[in-house]
């Protein structure tokens, strides 16, 4: 195995792995606020949370405040299940750098509520890992010839 094809190899493994343990880490995530019940009241929380806590970002005070309050019904639903929907599309390797960077403006969109959750840092780092190592879709490419010059 040449230098490049090992070097092709190793960041797909590590690809893989990111996709997975970030797959596994969404998956814990929804099951844990299916299984707490999370719902609307739980987006009102951060609603109020935005609109007291200092640290809060204004913007993200009012897309809370016009956005999220009265939508909370449908966020206490939506939440959980993008979370699954994050987990399972990228365990089953569906559209990996868009659910990667999904994955990454959720995370965002958690921060700036002030939800601070310790596997967060390193769900961001797994979704930067995968959007740049993962591979994009095949492209068929001529075969190139290995005697004489290229053609045209």
């Amino acid at each position: 195995m040449r230098g490049a094809e090992r070097l092709a190899a190793g960041s797909a493994l590590i690809s893989l792995i990111a996709r997975l343990v970030l797959a596994a880490l969404w998956l814990v995530e929804g099951a844990v606020k299916v299984h707490a019940g999370f719902g609307a009241a739980d987006i009102g929380l951060v609603v109020d949370g935005a609109r007291s806590n200092a640290r809060v970002p204004e913007v993200f005070a009012l897309f809370a405040e016009y956005v999220m309050a009265p939508l909370a019904g449908v966020l206490g639903i939506g939440i959980p299940v993008l979370e699954l929907a994050l987990g399972a599309g990228l365990a089953l390797g569906w559209g990996t750098r868009l659910l990667a960077l999904a994955s990454s403006a959720t995370l965002a969109l958690y921060w700036m509520s002030d939800q601070l959750v310790v596997q967060y840092p390193a769900m961001m780092l797994l979704g930067a890992v995968v959007l740049c190592l993962a591979r994009g879709p095949a492209r068929p490419r001529a075969p190139r010839s290995s005697v004489g010059p290229p053609h045209r």
